[in-house]
């Protein structure tokens, strides 16, 4: 099974790269929100794959960090949701997302991927919810005045939430957050960077 892939980026395509390594280039699919797609073409990149193996298909899915392809591969074992939903979730959320979504059992979040229905999101969490490590997912609580999807996130998932409120699309505001080092910014001040990033 291949498990990691370090190569040249030669290709950028919708939800897909192609890596070259030692004359062998890799088709890999990935989501639209990694940091692999702020890569210029020729850069040597690192990647995480998981091999998903059919009859007439064999498929590599690739994340920026172990953590994320652990995510990808617990989401694949829920009943209803295969690669290509996982890949639909991540592309529409990061981790941090999925994971508070999860542990805060917030279906509404889930259901923003593409394909995702609230059933199928239900699953998800109740399912997952007791399997995943939220050691690293920041506790949720209630604010007044917000909305259920962005209620006890943090500044940085107000900020996304009211960017895509006001028409960007989700996986283009999550790449632009990943240039965003500081993590102890108010609401206001991620949106300001965020706007300049889209100016």
């Amino acid at each position: 099974m291949i498990r990691y892939i370090k190569g040249n980026l030669m290709h950028k395509a919708e939800a897909s790269v192609i890596i070259e390594n030692r004359g062998v280039g890799y088709n890999i699919n990935v989501p639209m929100s990694s940091n692999i797609y702020q890569k210029n073409l020729g850069e040597e990149v690192e990647i995480f794959t998981s091999m998903i193996v059919r009859e007439d298909d064999i498929s590599l899915y690739g994340f920026s960090d172990m953590k994320e392809l652990e995510l990808f591969e617990k989401l694949i074992t829920v009943n209803g949701v295969g690669a290509k939903a996982a890949v639909a979730i991540f592309s529409a959320l990061n981790g941090q997302d999925i994971r508070l979504a999860i542990a805060s059992g917030d279906d509404a979040l889930l259901t923003r991927a593409n394909g995702i229905g609230k059933k199928t999101a239900q699953r998800i969490i109740l399912d997952l919810k007791d399997k995943l490590d939220m050691t690293s997912v920041e506790p949720v609580t209630s604010m007044p005045g917000s909305s259920p999807a962005v209620s006890g996130n943090t500044p940085k998932m107000e900020a996304l939430a009211a960017l895509e409120e006001m028409g960007f699309p989700r996986n283009e505001i999550s790449i632009a957050m990943k240039n965003i080092e500081e993590e102890d910014l108010k609401v206001e001040e991620y949106i300001k960077r965020l706007l300049k990033y889209f100016a």
